[in-house]
């Protein structure tokens, strides 16, 4: 006899039968065979139904209790509504069961998929439930795995003593110099991939190549190691910047907002103090010294303009020309501006990322710019006005 699969049942026919003696389930499965035989047809006769799959096995479940019998009859079968119906209707006629008077009544026809939606949907919330608590773990740890994957991704072994660095120092104008290879992974887990590391306080040759072609910040620990490299650095090869990470603090520990908050602050080497002197003069073309200054009456104008344009600049180690517009005219590397400016006509302003030098200053005089603005003023002049970041109440962010 075939039997139908539980998972494609539809339908489930529920019915309830009485019987004048006791009587046993067989007999009670006879009688639905047998008594409901060529009442609906070849299509629907119980015998062929189940032999094609239509119906599944016809349960029977009885007791007896003085002298009768009653009990229950299930039919699951993969019939559509119509179909199961007319076979409850058949079963009704069934009026005797082996020896007994009998009658059979059709309670119900359960649709078994409405119970399965049920159980689906415990069976989701449970789901749900069990994903959420699998998932709610610490965002930092997901955020820690997926930068390490990212860093080993970026990561590179630069020049012949296989330095760690950065994918962009080939590319990149500008060069962030940091100690060793933990300050660089952690740069390029924040996105600052124009960083090469030293390996320790002995200055590579590679690095020192580096900085004769290139815009070098040197960013150090803040504690006396870091100073003990910016002293050997001046030494061996050309600083642009000097930045440190907030005393007694490491590079590789700062969070991103820090290390920007630093790399704004850095300042010329030539202003830079180390171990209580300036730093060295690397170029005749670059000299500076402070210039004890008055507070600097500026325009409301420059006020309200300038800080966005620092902002823009900041970080960048360049210059903008600005026209009286306060329009971007252009963006020249910082080390070009005595140069370029000479031969620059209407430029209203410079905005700088570095100190305004006394060459800059003489030269913005010969090229008759009306203002120049830099992180320090380390020039003068009679014809331009020289405006510090304090000066236009521009505040590192």
């Amino acid at each position: 006899m075939a039997k139908i699969g539980p998972a494609s049942f539809k339908y489930i026919l529920r019915a309830k039968f009485t019987a004048d003696s006791l009587i046993d389930k067989p007999d009670v499965i006879g009688a639905v065979f047998g008594q409901t035989e060529g009442l609906l047809g070849e299509e629907l006769d119980l015998r062929e139904a189940q032999k094609n799959g239509k119906i599944g096995r016809i349960n029977v479940e009885s007791s007896a209790s003085n002298g009768k019998t009653a009990g229950e009859i299930t039919i699951p079968t993969s019939l559509d509504i119509a179909e199961t119906a007319l076979i409850g209707a058949a079963i009704e006629t069934i009026d005797r069961i082996g020896p007994s008077k009998a009658t059979v009544t059709v309670d119900k026809i359960e649709d078994v998929r409405i119970s399965k939606r049920e159980y689906i949907m415990k069976k989701a919330q449970q789901l749900l439930n069990d994903a959420l608590k699998a998932t709610s773990v610490d965002t930092t740890e997901l955020l820690q795995k997926l930068y390490e994957d990212v860093r080993q991704k970026e990561f590179v072994e630069y020049g012949s003593e296989k330095l760690p660095a950065g994918p962009e120092i080939n590319d990149s104008e500008e060069v962030i110099v940091v100690e060793g290879r933990a300050d660089v992974m952690n740069m390029l887990k924040h996105g600052f991939t124009n960083v090469i590391g030293m390996n320790g306080t002995n200055i590579p040759k590679t690095v020192i190549d580096l900085s004769r072609k290139k815009t070098i910040t040197l960013f150090v620990d803040g504690d006396r190691g870091g100073d003990m490299i910016i002293n050997a650095f001046s030494q061996m090869g050309h600083v642009d910047f000097v930045a440190k990470a907030p005393s007694g603090t490491e590079v590789e520990e700062l969070s991103k907002k820090e290390i920007n908050q630093a790399l704004r602050a850095k300042v010329a080497f030539d202003e830079y103090e180390v171990g209580g002197g300036r730093g060295k003069d690397q170029s005749a073309e670059r000299k500076s010294a402070p210039v004890q200054r008055q507070p600097v009456e500026v325009p409301t104008e420059l006020k309200e303009k300038v800080p966005g344009l620092i902002n823009e600049i900041i970080g960048t180690r360049g210059a903008f020309l600005v026209n009286e517009k306060f329009e971007i005219m252009g963006k020249i590397p910082y080390k070009e501006v005595e140069a370029a400016i000479l031969n620059i006509e209407n430029v209203f302003m410079l905005v700088l990322d570095g100190a305004i030098t006394e060459e800059i200053a003489k030269s913005a005089e010969q090229s008759e710019v009306k203002y120049v603005v830099g992180n320090r003023v380390s020039g003068s002049s009679q014809n331009v006005k020289l405006i510090s970041y304090d000066d236009v109440g521009y505040r590192y962010r």
